[in-house]
């Protein structure tokens, strides 16, 4: 990676990668026809045999545990792609792929096996089901507990394992007798939806975004999620005909303008879906921004796009950069603030919130995984609750968010201070959030109260 990885996807470029559901999905596997085996078995019976008694699944079969059943392999290949590894093991006629975190202890786990050139249904898109603890340490902290049925297990000894997992609205937990001690995750998912550090108390006072438009350019959304299904206003799509909706759509959108977890559920959301495991140059962004450009200047548009979140972070490493920069400066001469992810810009990095502590206070953060000692300013990510892909009343709780989700963090700030300041320039919001941040011993805290009082002190000018 260029820089600080980014919690949405696999496929490493940028700030975000391609979501993992599509490196699962299609692709085609050459493979030879089966060879009988003993007992007059092929290996394609082999494999649907031992997938229809549990014995292999849907990332919980190891690689050991399928040469048990199938033995050595005749070969394998490993590579790299972000922050995930991937295995692959060739038999004559059969193929299977396992993936894991690079950064972890994790064993590499199957999410494909094709054998006699036909895919094996090893409980992909269906939930899987912990069967013992064994299953439970092999999980990792990218997808964690999210689709995934634990009423099987006794839970109580893993209070520490279950503090590092993410979740979402389909985990199925044990009885309560079978849980650890104070662990609610009913209430973890529900509070988490705070945006946190006073951004609650400002839409009290009626700083929401209201009046006030923000375009996000990511992939394809769940248009009619709850938490942000009101707020848009315009949608479209680029180049991402027959792609069903992806988890970074909803999770952007919710962190922006979501009504109980974004940071501005008052302002106006156009959204552009795009390909965004693609476009790994800097021309189709360019495009879209020159859309939005043209949008606002339209009449009849009552809630003008004055800011751009993209979670993207590669624009200094693609072709067409000076293209780029120069559509940046196109799109400040037109009072639109861009927000990206790229630290050539602005340098941020992301936070967790200790547990059980105050939202509100900036003490009560700690640097996440993706931050550094560069960072000129941190952003609440981690330990916090966003829309999910899988329903339009689902939600995901992220252990640590990745720099994706401080893009539409900062955009919905920036949407407040748009509202509050409309003669703000998109220069003077990037000096204030610098200017205004917290001191902590994380490092300089993103102050939403603060920023929002320096950006009316200059409106009162």
């Amino acid at each position: 990676m260029a820089h600080k990885y980014s919690y949405v996807g696999l496929v490493g470029t940028g700030c975000h990668f391609l979501f993992f559901a599509m490196l699962l999905g299609v692709g085609s596997v050459c493979i030879a026809q089966d060879e009988s085996k003993s007992a007059g078995q092929t290996t394609v019976d082999i494999l649907r045999s031992a997938a229809a008694k549990g014995k292999i699944v849907y990332r919980l079969t190891t690689p050991e545990e399928l040469q048990a059943i199938l033995g050595k392999p005749t070969g394998e290949r490993t590579s790299r792609d972000g922050e995930m590894d991937s295995l692959i093991l060739q038999y004559s006629n059969a193929e299977a792929e396992f993936v894991k975190m690079s950064n972890q202890s994790r064993p590499f786990t199957l999410i494909r096996l094709v054998a006699g050139g036909e895919r094996i249904d090893i409980g992909s898109g269906r939930q899987i089901v912990l069967r013992n603890e064994d299953d439970l340490k092999k999980l990792d902290s990218f997808w964690g507990l999210e689709g995934i049925s634990l009423e099987k297990l006794d839970l109580r000894s893993h209070l520490k394992l279950l503090g590092t997992l993410p979740f979402d609205s389909r985990t199925i937990w044990p009885t309560a007798d079978r849980m650890p001690e104070g662990f609610d995750p009913a209430s973890i998912l529900e509070e988490g939806k705070n945006p946190g550090l006073g951004v609650q108390k400002l839409h009290k006072e009626g700083i929401d975004g209201r009046g006030v438009g923000i375009a996000i350019i990511d992939q394809p959304l769940l248009r009619d999620h709850f938490e942000y299904k009101d707020r848009i206003v315009h949608l479209e799509q680029v180049d991402v005909n027959g792609v069903g909706p992806q988890m970074h759509g909803p999770s952007v959108a919710s962190i922006a303008v979501g009504k109980s977890c974004g940071v501005a559920p008052g302002a106006a959301l156009y959204y552009y879906a795009v390909p965004t495991w693609k476009w790994q140059n800097c021309k189709p962004y360019c495009d879209v921004i020159d859309k939005i450009i043209e949008l606002g200047a339209s009449k009849g548009v009552t809630e003008k796009i004055r800011v751009v979140s993209i979670s993207e972070g590669m624009f200094s490493a693609w072709k067409d950069y000076a293209l780029w920069k120069q559509t940046l400066d196109k799109s400040a001469k037109n009072g639109i603030l861009v927000v990206t992810c790229d630290h050539a810009v602005l340098d941020y990095g992301m936070l967790a919130r200790t547990t059980d502590s105050d939202f509100n206070e900036p003490s009560s953060y700690h640097r996440g995984r993706y931050s550094g000692h560069s960072d000129i300013l941190l952003v609440p990510g981690g330990t916090r609750t966003r829309a999910s892909q899988v329903g339009i009343k689902s939600y995901a709780y992220d252990r640590e968010g990745g720099v994706s989700w401080g893009a539409p963090y900062l955009a919905g700030l920036a949407a407040l201070a748009y509202q509050v300041n409309p003669e703000i320039k998109p220069d003077e919001i990037v000096k204030l959030w610098v200017e205004t941040a917290v001191k902590t011993e994380a490092g300089p805290v993103v102050n939403p109260p603060g920023f929002i009082d320096a950006v009316q002190k200059i409106r009162a000018q």
